[in-house]
């Protein structure tokens, strides 16, 4: 069993707060946005990227039914938290604030990092297969390809996961973005 950075009991409590950390970011988000017209393409352009690997990883994640070794999963095991956290950065330049992306920075490293480890644990109880997944996969950082299986992406699975809320919010976020860019001039 690999070791872990954080404590059973913080990573379990985490757990718990990373549904409420979102609307905190999400305030701060909102309150210290000062975007321009030049900075929405740019940061728009790279919240795009993290939602479309968000987009692949919901359209192969099937939810403590097997190993999902196959898309983005062959790369990183976690590649819908690294959507995630590309698509906060993205939202942060858009927004052009240094301390929301910091505030997402650390939220990332205070929540989702212990959730990681605590969903670990949950997936090596339930696939016996894991470990050697997880020693062929990083955790987070994009690797080199592991063979994987050859399932393909299943736009059911996409819908059933219910990736089009992300980018529900992801398209009010733009739409604050804009409004609060042109309202400056």
């Amino acid at each position: 069993m690999p070791g872990y950075l954080f404590p059973k009991p913080y990573a379990d409590a985490v757990a718990r707060w990373r549904v409420p950390s979102g609307f905190v970011l999400l305030a701060a988000f909102l309150w210290l946005s000062a975007p321009s017209l030049a900075s929405l393409p740019a940061g728009i352009g790279v919240s795009l990227c993290g939602l479309a690997l968000r987009a692949w990883a919901a359209g192969h994640l099937e939810k403590n039914q097997r190993l999902i070794d196959s898309g983005p999963y062959r790369f990183t095991r976690n590649p819908l938290y690294l959507g995630t956290f590309i698509a906060a950065v993205g939202l942060a330049i858009a927004g052009r604030s240094w301390v929301v992306g910091g505030i997402s920075v650390a939220v990332f490293a205070l929540v989702y990092f212990p959730v990681m480890e605590a969903e670990e644990q949950h997936l090596r109880k339930l696939f016996a297969s894991y470990a050697a997944y997880a020693d062929a996969v990083p955790l987070l950082a994009p690797g080199f390809s592991y063979a994987g299986s050859p399932t393909p992406f299943r736009s059911a699975l996409y819908l059933r996961n219910e990736e089009y809320k992300a980018f529900g919010g992801f398209l009010a976020a733009v739409a604050f973005l804009w409004w609060r860019a042109n309202s400056a001039h």
